[in-house]
């Protein structure tokens, strides 16, 4: 599964901000519903925070214009040259690596106060791989620091195994873009997801196909290896009472 993972966000890089009606507008509304969350569990300070699944900078950008210290990493190259000339870009001070979440040996502060991992990274993960990602994100945690990441509700997909996400229109005629996601399941727990961008131009619509694997990762496995690995405290927070767009668990270093 590793390799294909890879491929797909090498491959995903250049066009990841299309998945968004206006990346830079996701970024600041992400930005400020993390930030909120965070505050509510370490106030009155800005926080030091690796970002372990960080793409493109999403999540990393929106927390580093909010005053936060991010340090992001990603198993994708592609993706961390381009998060880095994003941060660039807006004069924002990060440090990027690649570095694949399961060791994060490249990672050499171990003082954070929050390791994060968003936007559905740890999901292709298997279960062995899952505890590895757990434990090395605790390992660069502060006593006390905070875990935090999101997770589709596959509680509920494992059961209605859906075939098709999407379709998303965005833009107006002669600048229109279709994103959608087909599902292939190869049994109970893992699909293959076919995505597909299509974007329309003055030539014409172009279709773009990325191809990669996630593995219905259950709320109660996840919190069993947050636990296994030291944690406490741990919970999980609904889009109802976050406004973010899948579910985020949290737990305790202790």
């Amino acid at each position: 599964m590793e390799d294909r993972v890879l491929s797909f966000y090498e491959a995903l890089a250049r066009s990841y901000h299309l998945l968004f009606e206006d990346w830079n507008r996701s970024i600041e509304r992400q930005a400020k519903a993390h930030s909120a969350i965070l505050t509510a569990e370490m106030p009155g300070r800005p926080l030091k925070i690796l970002d372990c699944a960080c793409g493109i900078g999403t999540q990393a950008l929106g927390l580093a214009a909010l005053g936060h210290r991010v340090v992001g990493s990603d198993l994708s190259p592609a993706a961390v040259a381009r998060a880095r000339r994003e941060a660039a870009d807006r004069g924002l001070e990060i440090s990027f690596h690649v570095s694949d979440m399961t060791s994060l040996a490249e990672i050499e502060d171990g003082d954070f106060d929050v390791a994060a991992a968003f936007d559905n990274a740890i999901p292709h993960l298997s279960a062995e791989r899952v505890r590895l990602a757990v434990a090395a994100m605790g390992s660069k945690l502060r006593p006390g620091g905070l875990f935090l990441a999101s997770i589709r509700d596959y509680d509920r997909i494992a059961k209605e195994k859906p075939k098709v996400d999407g379709p998303a229109f965005f833009g107006g005629r002669g600048k229109r873009r279709i994103v959608h996601q087909v599902w292939d399941w190869i049994d109970d727990e893992r699909h293959t997801v076919h995505l597909y961008i299509t974007v329309e131009s003055e030539s014409g619509w172009t279709a773009h196909h990325f191809v990669s694997e996630y593995r219905c990762l259950p709320r109660d496995e996840l919190s069993r290896a947050l636990q296994a690995s030291g944690f406490k405290d741990v919970r999980w927070m609904m889009p109802s009472e976050t406004g973010l767009y899948i579910p985020l668990v949290l737990a305790r270093r202790q």
